[in-house]
């Protein structure tokens, strides 16, 4: 099977239990929705009308939502034990890489946004790097045409990891309990195993065939004649368990500097990789500072460049805070058109974004207050823009320029928000990129390593097949970390902790988040509403509006036709976890306690309270 076809059969798999093959695109006229919705011609709902309506989870001491439940527990079982969110965090990185192997990792890397009890706030990239021996054209044959498929399967697509180096850092900085404590739960997830549910088998099927072609993979993930795993059978990971419990043993040291690394390394070579022993040893997570702007009020701390999903989100809601969304609608026509069009204008400028340590980026100049009017000048009222006449860190728009081409990151991430009662809030996103990454698990450690290379343009400042140019600032270095659109989030207001939120989807991250936040902020949502409202997605290039079922009323989607605006329909998309402090809605009175939303896009996750 082709990676396109898989990535088909993944997101039809995925999506299919929660949305029928007719299901249309109009909510009810007899839905009901909150006060701050109302000028919306569509009043709240979800994507699947067959979801009822849920309550937000509720904790007085803390609260953990992730995608997958058992992963949820263990990280209220830290806080139960009297660890903080950090010690949480950290246990809960480590239980997805057992329960959650398409995404959770060991192999992969991710960032990791902190605001402090005291309210200072962290950023942490611990995100893969390029091998030492990479190079700008290693995905281009003689003739510079490039292997699709090299950056996105094998060895040769595997990136340094950086989760285990990451988890170690922020538990030694900021967590109070030990490495064997955090790691506990995951450790007896692994070596006593877990019944799988139908949210389990759905990701492993994703990938059968995958497995049979690594001979790690079959045997841990398929039955001994090759068949895939069912709801009911109990997943053992006895090697992953042997990794963990070394790492719990020597630390970061004991994966970077150990059997773990040789076994990889050997493993690269065997399979045609690149992997040396001196890019693990030489691997470092780095702390930077949080990106931050505001919003009506609310302090956004979000990820920086290597993310350019956090200048995205910023310089949507910078451009957003000139319009009262909450007067003209979240779904309305021009609510949807004012929207959109920030959307262009944020994906058209973060195209020349890149890693910080290799090229400078125009942060301050694109979340410039002025820059932002200057857009809204020339953002029409009535009609669509055309993406072609955009040019990044331009305000309006000046005419046919260089077409670079659209994301190429995977959709096949995942998302885990904690928050304790002393105000301390950690948003973390970690990926192996696709799903269960490049398909490798090096011999006898039970993870598999991820296809983050594919983060990379393999051929940049050359047009491809279809006359679109890779971005020279993402160009493959030795060292280099490839440029995201992950973005872990926390939100404060009046110097408190309001939100935590983040979620997968590749390019559509920034837009995801965004919808949450406007839910919240302008719509009048609780947190689980605001996670379950549908989605509208653009991102420059492709210029057609993305919807998820539901997510606009017939009239509205009519209009905007009208007014020059192409529409493409979707199933649903992301897996967005996130937590309210101290009330369930921006404007619910005050409780005290934790709010935890949970993304039922895909089944299996859980937001648990303590």
């Amino acid at each position: 099977m082709t990676r396109i076809r898989r990535r088909t059969a993944i997101l039809s798999l995925l999506t299919g239990t929660l949305l029928s093959p007719g299901a249309g695109f109009a909510a009810s006229s007899q839905d009901a929705g909150p006060a701050g919705l109302a000028s919306d011609p569509l009043a709240y709902g979800t994507v699947n009308p067959a979801l009822k309506p849920l309550e937000p989870a509720f904790g007085e001491r803390g609260m953990v939502v992730s995608a997958q439940h058992l992963a949820s527990e263990a990280g209220r079982q830290i806080l139960a034990a009297g660890g903080n969110a950090a010690d949480a965090a950290v246990a809960v990185g480590y239980a997805l890489a057992v329960v959650y192997p398409a995404a959770g990792n060991l192999g992969g890397g991710g960032f990791m946004t902190l605001r402090l009890p005291d309210g200072k706030t962290r950023f942490v990239d611990f995100r893969e790097h390029a091998p030492g021996a990479s190079t700008p054209t290693m995905y281009q044959d003689a003739q510079g045409r490039v292997d699709q498929d090299a950056s996105v399967s094998g060895w040769r697509a595997v990136g340094i990891p950086g989760t285990v180096a990451g988890l170690e850092d922020i538990r030694r900085h900021w967590g109070r309990m030990s490495r064997a404590q955090v790691m506990a739960p995951a450790i007896a997830l692994a070596e006593r195993g877990f019944v799988l549910d139908a949210g389990d088998v759905a990701l492993l099927r994703t990938s059968t065939e995958v497995f049979r072609k690594d001979p790690e993979a079959r045997r841990i993930f398929l039955h001994a004649d090759g068949s895939p795993l069912d709801v009911g059978d109990r997943l053992v990971q006895k090697d992953l368990a042997h990794s963990l419990r070394a790492i719990a043993a020597g630390g970061a040291d004991a994966f970077y500097k150990g059997e773990i690394a040789r076994r990889i390394v050997q493993s690269s070579r065997k399979g045609g990789g690149i992997l040396r022993l001196a890019d693990f040893a030489g691997y470092r997570p780095r702390e930077l500072p949080t990106l931050r702007c505001s919003y009506r009020g609310y302090v956004v701390d979000t990820a920086p460049p290597p993310s350019g999903g956090g200048v995205a989100l910023c310089e949507m809601l910078d451009i957003l805070s000139g319009y009262d969304l909450g007067k003209l609608g979240l779904r309305s026509t021009e609510g949807v058109q004012r929207q959109v069009e920030a959307m262009r204008h944020a994906y058209s400028d973060r195209r020349d974004l890149g890693d910080p340590a290799f090229v400078k980026n125009p942060i301050t100049h694109l979340l410039d207050p002025a820059y932002a009017a200057r857009i809204r000048e020339g953002i029409p009222a009535h009609h669509a823009l055309d993406s072609a006449t955009l040019r990044a860190g331009v305000a309006l728009p000046v005419g046919t320029g260089e077409t670079q081409a659209p994301s190429r990151e995977k959709h096949e991430t995942t998302q885990f928000s904690v928050a304790d009662r002393s105000g301390f809030a950690v948003s973390a996103t970690y990926t192996l990129n696709g799903w269960f990454g490049a398909g490798v698990i090096g011999s006898s450690t039970g993870f598999f390593l991820n296809d983050e290379m594919d983060d990379f343009s393999a051929k940049p400042g050359s047009p491809n097949m279809f006359g679109i140019v890779g971005s020279r600032a993402n160009a493959i270095a030795p060292g280099k970390t490839p440029l995201s659109s992950m973005a872990p989030t926390v939100v404060s207001h009046d110097g408190k902790p309001f939100m935590v939120i983040g979620s997968p989807g590749g390019s559509r991250i920034p837009t995801i988040i965004l919808s949450v936040v406007l839910g919240v902020i302008d719509g009048g949502l609780d947190i689980q509403q605001a996670i379950d409202l549908p989605r509208i997605h653009e991102q420059w290039q492709p210029s057609a509006i993305e919807l998820e079922p539901r997510a606009l009323t017939p009239d509205v989607m009519q209009q905007l036709q009208i007014e020059g605006y192409a529409l493409s329909p979707h199933k649903p998309w992301g897996i967005a976890e996130g937590i309210l402090f101290g009330r369930p809605s921006a404007h619910a009175p005050e409780t005290g306690g934790l709010y935890g939303g949970w993304d039922r896009r895909h089944e299996g996750g859980a937001a648990i309270g303590f």
